[in-house]
């Protein structure tokens, strides 16, 4: 087993180390660094990435990796090693958003340049650094600022390593998810590197259910490649392979009438858009069968908004 040197700095078998990524100059002259954990033990075996924070609002994805880091059983590990990443994009994150300062998605900037924008420096430091290292990994995300994710593990039905890889981190649901232009996992995977993307609950609000599953996936997939004793059953995975919107035919406010990630028939009552002004519903069913996969958390909506995400297995 050789030493792990990642930007210049030396970790060696069987240690624990926290070391920097890369540092980034806002336009204050402040030095924004990106922390990494690594977690190697005596024994060889796989590596695996846990990453979050791609966008600076996906707070589940951080709270994940933080509790992560504090387990002892990641000191302790059996065989192989762990590289832990609370927060890929610590630019947005300082700023709480979405975006970098320029407006970019930090996960459209893949490959990235060595002398490019923030984003396209950050995305060059993880594919020379980190993805070397690595055998596969799960990038940690969440719903957008209304949308509430069911927790999920999306990946490349197509690849029969991905499903494998998701069936044992083993979430309520796994959908096909084909790989965009300009992603983490897309780069990843033409360096032979699997990335799943895990997302669960909406940003910037805890949701205890997402990051309690997502912890216990990370933890069952150790337990599968034998580099923990820590068992948590499986759930029984529902695969996705097809999904769809329920839109919005009205305009008011909307009423919830069934919970995330419930299985639905066709013809069931989802909810109900009511007008503001007058003693008016209107009712919103389900065109499929299938899983809710997503909600719209906002009360106020517009005629045609995407309200409920549903997918067919």
């Amino acid at each position: 087993m050789e030493d792990f040197v990642i930007n210049l700095q030396t970790i060696k078998v069987g240690e624990s180390k926290q070391i920097v990524l890369n540092s980034y100059e806002l336009h204050t002259k402040t030095k924004i660094e990106i922390p990494v954990f690594v977690f190697r033990s005596n024994n060889p075996g796989p590596t695996i990435l846990f990453s979050a924070g791609m966008h600076g609002e996906e707070t589940n994805g951080i709270e994940i990796i933080r509790k992560l880091i504090t387990r002892q059983s990641l000191k302790n590990l059996k065989c192989g090693n762990v590289i832990a990443i609370p927060v890929i994009n610590s630019v947005s994150f300082l700023y709480g958003s979405r975006d970098l300062p320029d407006g970019r998605d930090l996960n459209r900037c893949f490959p990235g340049k060595k002398n490019g924008s923030f984003g396209s420096r950050i995305a060059y430091d993880l594919m020379k650094h980190i993805i070397p290292l690595i055998d596969f990994g799960v990038d940690f995300h969440t719903g957008g600022a209304k949308i509430n994710n069911s927790p999920q593990i999306r990946c490349v039905f197509d690849f029969p390593e991905n499903l494998q890889l998701a069936k044992k981190f083993s979430p309520p649901l796994i959908i096909d998810s084909k790989y965009r232009e300009g992603t983490f996992r897309k780069e990843a995977s033409k360096k032979g590197k699997p990335i799943l993307v895990y997302e669960g609950g909406e940003s910037m609000r805890f949701d205890y259910t997402a990051i309690n599953e997502g912890i216990n996936g990370c933890f069952r997939l150790l337990k599968n490649f034998g580099m923990t004793d820590i068992d948590v059953p499986n759930n029984v995975s529902v695969n996705i392979i097809k999904d769809t919107w329920i839109r919005a035919d009205v305009s008011g406010m909307f009423h919830m009438k069934v919970i995330n990630g419930a299985y639905v028939s066709k013809g069931d009552l989802l909810g109900v858009v009511c007008s503001p002004f007058e003693n008016l519903e209107r009712q919103i069913l389900s065109t499929v069968d299938g899983y809710i996969i997503g909600i719209n958390n906002h009360p106020v909506v517009n005629q045609g908004e995407a309200l409920i995400h549903i997918g067919l297995e």
